[in-house]
């Protein structure tokens, strides 16, 4: 009986704990990476759309200088630019298209001048890859996230 004795571990549930860790920790880790990348991601968000509006209204309508719709579209994009500061990962993208007057052949358009700003977000998650024991974490290229306003260029106030 002793010599069957001898031949146990004295602790026979040693080490489990260790193998445990080495299996959940890379798990754990990466679903980390992604809670704060998604984290991150909606304060970004959330941001942009506020300033996104708050751009296109101060300066889509009516830019400084040129009255053009190029600069129009640059000074929107500086606008949001210098708001999101805060966000390095962070592109923006500005663009304007005219929208087709809603009036039929005949009858009389309310405002024929309608301009669209669609204003995206592109996110580049952290790290661009990360690879540990048994887990590769390779996040999207980019999140993207759009937000349009319509506005008449030439009547400052008018925002459908």
């Amino acid at each position: 009986m002793s010599a069957v004795r001898a031949l146990r571990a004295p602790w026979p549930g040693r080490g489990q704990m260790t193998v445990e860790l080495a299996v959940v920790a890379p798990v754990v880790i990466v679903i980390a990476l992604v809670a704060l990348n998604l984290m991150r991601y909606v304060e970004a968000c959330a941001a942009f759309d506020q300033a996104a509006l708050d751009a296109v209204v101060a300066h889509g309508v009516a830019p400084a200088g040129e009255q053009s719709q190029e600069r129009a579209v640059e000074e929107v994009r500086a606008a949001i630019e210098l708001s999101l500061g805060d966000f390095p990962r962070c592109e923006v993208d500005v663009r304007a298209e005219r929208v087709p007057s809603g009036g039929t052949s005949g009858s009389f358009s309310v405002s024929p001048l309608l301009t669209r700003y669609v204003c995206s977000l592109s996110y580049r998650p952290w790290p661009l890859a990360a690879r540990l024991p048994g887990v590769t974490f390779e996040p999207p290229l980019a999140l993207r996230h759009e937000r349009s306003l319509v506005v008449d260029r030439y009547r400052p106030g008018v925002v459908v």
